[in-house]
């Protein structure tokens, strides 16, 4: 076999393998999602909120891969979104006391917010806060790819 053939094909195959290695990371979260809340559920919970604000996708840092819209609520007990998610691995959802939508400001102020606790679904979300978590000593909530260290969305509620 020729050389020129040879290189071809393991250019094309690793080529191939890389490409699928990153549509498994995009797929795979959005297969094992468990099933997302009901609108139903969400507005219940929404209608108990202290606090609402709005994931917008026109932030800083969003892009078409990372990005989130819709209402979020915030009760002293769960934090909800009846809206989306870009589907991605490993979403944390966190409190911060100042309003940030930048990767930068993120790992700025990174070790002044709490980690609420994982995101699991794209189509609504209810997250419930740990004991001792008082929303309001924040003001900002945010998705953050963990894994990768990617901002996905925030949004000041006060």
């Amino acid at each position: 076999m020729n050389i020129r053939i040879v290189t071809l094909l393991i250019a094309t195959h690793i080529t191939v393998s890389v490409f699928g290695f990153a549509v498994g990371i995009y797929v795979l979260p959005i297969l094992i999602a468990p099933p997302a809340p009901s609108e139903a559920a969400v507005k219940a919970m929404s209608s108990q909120a202290r606090y609402s604000t709005q994931f917008r996708r026109d932030l800083k840092d969003s892009d078409s891969l990372h990005w989130g819209e819709g209402k979020v609520s915030i009760t002293s007990k769960s934090i909800s979104l009846m809206g989306k998610l870009a589907p991605g691995p490993d979403y944390k959802l966190y409190l911060s006391p100042a309003y940030v939508e930048t990767e930068a400001g993120f790992n700025r102020l990174k070790s002044n917010m709490v980690r609420v606790g994982d995101v699991k679904t794209f189509d609504n979300f209810v997250v419930e806060i740990p004991a001792g978590i008082e929303p309001s000593n924040f003001n900002s909530v945010i998705i953050w790819c963990e894994a990768f260290g990617q901002f996905i969305t925030s949004a000041k509620y006060r």
